[in-house]
Order: structure tokens, then C-alpha cells, then sequence
């Protein structure tokens, strides 16, 4: 979903987003308005390198807010508990063709997105299935070794 329109959350995940938004909008950005502040008086504004980055970095940061705020709007919360299947909020530990063993947290913040393409192909799936993945250097396949929710 790239523009995040109704994005899978659990409860820690919007946890997680709420509190770096919280940080954004306090302490980070004060220290941007403290940092202008300090670049305008280094004197003439159009030679002031300074200033400008800094002026840069405040837009930055307000284009993150922007973005995290129109994500947790739209985003459903969702809490999958099932060690069943694998859903948003699922730890699942998988093993490819040559036995390498990964754990994976299926997740929009910070883990395997669920629109991913190894994302989608463990959606729904049991353990013990075999899941083909699709990926840029060719297909490959997973077993599902284990599931528990995070």
C-alpha cells in the first residue's frame, strides 16, 4: 500500500508510531526552531549556509510528521493472537531450501510488511506449509517452521 490508505496495525505498533510522533512534535521540533534561531544569527540569511540547513532539516522533519499522522489516521489496529495462522502482529520463524532459519515479525513498522512480497506470500498460511515467494532474483520457497503472536 504505498500510500498507507488502511494499513494493518496491532496496538504496540500504533504505540510505537503515537510515541515517535509525540518526540517529533516536542523535543524534536524545538531543537529545529533552536537551531534557526541560533543560524539567523550568524547575520545575511541569503549567504547563511547555516540557516539553510537548518531551515532544511525543519522541513524534513514536519514532512515526517505530516506522514505519520496521516498513517495512524488511517490505519486499523488489528490484534492477531492466533498461533494458527499467520497474520499482522505474527512472529513466524520460517526455513528456506537450503534450511537457513530466519524469524521474521510480520509488521508495517519495523518487521516484514504484509504487502511485501514475502509478506503476502505467508498471509494466512499454517505451519508446516511450504510458500512460494516471488522476489527480483528469482522465486524461492519457505516452510513454516513456527508462529506466535508479539
Amino acid at each position: 500500500m504505498s500510500d498507507l490508505e488502511g494499513q494493518q496495525l496491532t496496538a504496540a505498533q500504533r504505540a510505537a508510531l503515537e510515541a515517535e510522533l509525540a518526540d517529533m512534535e516536542g523535543p524534536q521540533r524545538a531543537a529545529a526552531v533552536a537551531a534557526i534561531a541560533t543560524a539567523r544569527e550568524f547575520g545575511d540569511l541569503s549567504e547563511n549556509f547555516e540557516y539553510h540547513a537548518a531551515k532544511n532539516e525543519q522541513g524534513l522533519l514536519e514532512a515526517r510528521i505530516r506522514k505519520l499522522r496521516h498513517r495512524l489516521h488511517n490505519a486499523v489496529t488489528v490484534e492477531h493472537t492466533s498461533t494458527d495462522t499467520v497474520g499482522v502482529g505474527s512472529i513466524v520463524e520460517i526455513e528456506d531450501e537450503q534450511g537457513e532459519k530466519m524469524e521474521i515479525e510480520i509488521s508495517s513498522v519495523g518487521g516484514v510488511s504484509p504487502d511485501s512480497p514475502l509478506g503476502r506470500a505467508l498471509m494466512g498460511a499454517t505451519v508446516g506449509t511450504a510458500v512460494d515467494v516471488p522476489a527480483p532474483r528469482g522465486a524461492w520457497q519457505a516452510t513454516i517452521v513456527s508462529i506466535r503472536s508479539s
